[in-house]
């Protein structure tokens, strides 16, 4: 029996629902896959550092290296999306501390906040020490930098931070910090709060003594 226009139609109408059904499910499954590699690559990363091979990412999103490549075609960019997060709460924390009138306040803020999230987030940590070297990565790391430099110049002109502060001297900060060892994520982020506190207190130009958090029971060892 031939066919009518009509069914003609409805055919291809049902041929493209189809279709579209099966569109979105690819969809999705791209979307699934690019979420494991991911959420695999932040762990691994903030484990293991920017040397972690894509192979292992890979085994652990449990999908193939070509798959990974498909979402990104470089580790670089892998690292970029798996600490976008990092990367944004960074410069936000310094943005934030500009903000503040008064630049010393607005060091402190960041000293602060800075040391807790480094020692309660492992990425943020990752994202710190492990950062590759790669122009849109150094791009972001330059803006952060130039934003605390001048936040670190306000603080000075401003009488509160000592004259001979420099930038090297929080990164010395964020190096004692990462040394904490404690028995959970709230008594390493208890103890990175009283750390924070004596680090500003010897940032300060003239040192006002101020209490300081309550101390953590700490693991020590002499050696």
């Amino acid at each position: 029996m031939p066919w009518t226009l009509e069914a003609r139609l409805l055919r291809l109408a049902k041929v493209r629902t189809v279709t579209a059904q099966v569109g979105t499910k690819l969809r999705s499954d791209a979307r699934d896959n690019r979420m494991r590699i991911v959420a695999a690559a932040h762990l691994a990363f903030a484990t293991g550092g920017a040397d972690v091979p894509i192979r292992e990412i890979a085994r652990r999103a449990e999908v193939g290296v070509a798959t990974v490549y498909r979402h990104f075609p470089s580790k670089e960019a892998l690292f970029t999306e798996a600490f976008a997060e990092q990367m944004a709460t960074c410069s936000a924390v310094v943005q934030e501390g500009l903000a503040e009138p008064d630049p010393w306040r607005g060091f402190c803020l960041v000293i602060e906040k800075l040391l807790e999230m480094h020692a309660r987030d492992q990425g943020f940590r990752a994202y710190i020490e492990h950062l590759p070297q790669t122009a849109d990565l150094a791009a972001d790391r330059d803006r952060a930098l130039r934003m605390l430099l001048e936040l670190v110049r306000r603080a000075k002109e401003a009488g509160g931070l000592r004259p001979e502060i420099v930038v090297e001297d929080i990164a010395l900060a964020m190096m004692a910090n990462d040394g904490i060892r404690a028995e959970s994520p709230e008594m390493r982020a208890a103890a990175s709060r009283r750390l924070a506190a004596l680090m500003i207190q010897s940032f300060r130009a003239t040192p006002v003594p101020s209490p300081l958090p309550p101390a953590v029971r700490l693991p020590l060892s002499a050696g």
